[in-house]
């Protein structure tokens, strides 16, 4: 089994030499203390404007040098790297900037090995750790973010020392070409069902040289890197949230009319405009739900499509044919509320009916309409994926 470890140096200068001697020194402990064969390094240098390439080529005999003559990103780097040697059964990459000690990718070998997993990760979040406070907060952000969204959680999500098995490169690609290759990695493999990763606590150093990192700019990048592989996976979970805060706030705005209905009988003017605004928040709400289910399915079906899916309250509102009823409801109730002013406008010409009659008659006919366009919505998704499981299945 082979191995090739990939370090990608961007104006690494004060400490390339030092990673390149470790991970030479480290090769004969990773073969005796797990089932390699061979262990191939390759410096990535990344539009380096310093001494990091004259530096590498010092070292030919210990590994191979590939330059980019312009930058073209952190994730760029390891991706070439990676293509140099698309031979190898686990791809690993570590940072050039001294801050992990490349024995311990013996330990991570073996979690692919022994444990069956497709990526291991060193985890900088620990005691032994020198990582800054402020990236601690937001890496414990970021995985809090994730295991709300997926069964599977790991505590770095930006780690930069890690082995992917091959056969799982494809699961997780396309991946970025900057610095927020390692959390879109992380992401993407925590929410995939098909793939296996783990974590392994590790020592962290603090780094040798200035950092490439800018908190606020890769944080923000990081996020929506993050945000983009919810909404790839689970895009239900995000809508369900919006749709939630959107039905709540609508409780809220109508409990005092509510209230006050229930003990006098009749509403004041005032209440219009509470009402409008519940009326727009519920439908918001309605519309997100819908949103939530019909993405939901879409996603099933795609990316997901031998996973057995329970079937959520979702399910019953917007795709079982109790929509319908529920929608046939909706319009029964919204016609009573105000058939006697429809009835007195057609025979007298004249209308008294309370406005608060006609706000909920168009709330529940619009909520209809979105119950039926979703039912029929979702079926054309399900017609669809029964077409192309029968048309994958003749190819």
């Amino acid at each position: 089994m082979k191995l090739l470890i990939v370090i990608p140096a961007l104006n690494e200068e004060q400490s390339i030499e030092s990673i390149i001697l470790r991970t030479e020194q480290a090769k004969k402990h990773i073969c005796d203390n797990c089932k390699i064969d061979a262990v191939h390094m390759v410096v990535v240098s990344d539009g380096s404007s310093d001494n990091t390439v004259s530096i590498t080529k010092r070292h030919s005999d210990k590994t191979n040098l590939i330059i980019f003559e312009k930058n073209r990103g952190y994730g760029a780097a390891i991706k070439e790297g990676w293509k140099s040697m698309e031979d190898a059964d686990l791809f690993a990459f570590i940072d050039a900037d001294g801050t992990c000690d490349p024995l311990f990718f013996s330990e991570l070998c073996n979690m692919i090995i022994e444990q069956g997993a497709d990526i291991a990760l060193g985890s900088r979040l620990n005691k032994n750790s020198e990582m800054p406070f402020v990236r601690r907060i937001g890496n414990t952000l970021f995985s809090l973010m994730l295991s709300f969204v997926a069964n599977k959680r790991i505590k770095d999500t930006a780690s930069g020392m890690r082995v992917i098995r091959k056969t799982a490169i494809n699961k997780i690609m396309p991946l970025p070409d900057g610095l927020h290759f390692t959390p879109a990695m992380s992401a993407r493999a925590i929410l995939c069902e098909d793939i296996i990763i783990l974590e392994k606590e590790m020592k962290y150093l603090e780094r040798e040289g200035a950092s490439k990192l800018n908190v606020w700019k890769d944080g923000i990048r990081f996020l929506l890197v993050i945000l983009e592989n919810i909404f790839l996976y689970f895009p239900n979970k995000i809508f369900n949230v919006f749709a939630c805060f959107c039905l709540s706030i609508s409780i809220v705005i109508i409990y005092s009319p509510f209230i006050f209905y229930l003990n006098n009988h009749f509403l004041e003017d005032w209440m219009l405009y509470r009402f409008l605004v519940t009326a727009l928040f519920s439908l918001i709400s309605i519309i997100l739900f819908s949103i939530s289910h019909i993405t939901f399915n879409v996603v099933s079906f795609t990316l997901r499509p031998n996973s057995k899916q329970k079937k959520s309250i979702l399910y019953y509102i917007f795709e079982h044919p109790c929509s319908i009823i529920i929608a046939i409801f909706c319009f029964s109730i919204g016609s009573l509320l105000i058939f006697n002013s429809f009835w007195d406008r057609i025979t007298t010409g004249l209308t008294n009916e309370h406005w608060s009659r006609y706000i909920t008659m168009i709330v529940l006919y619009l909520s209809g309409t979105i119950l039926i366009l979703s039912f029929f919505t979702n079926k054309i998704l399900k017609l669809v994926k029964y077409r192309l499981t029968y048309l994958k299945s003749i190819n």
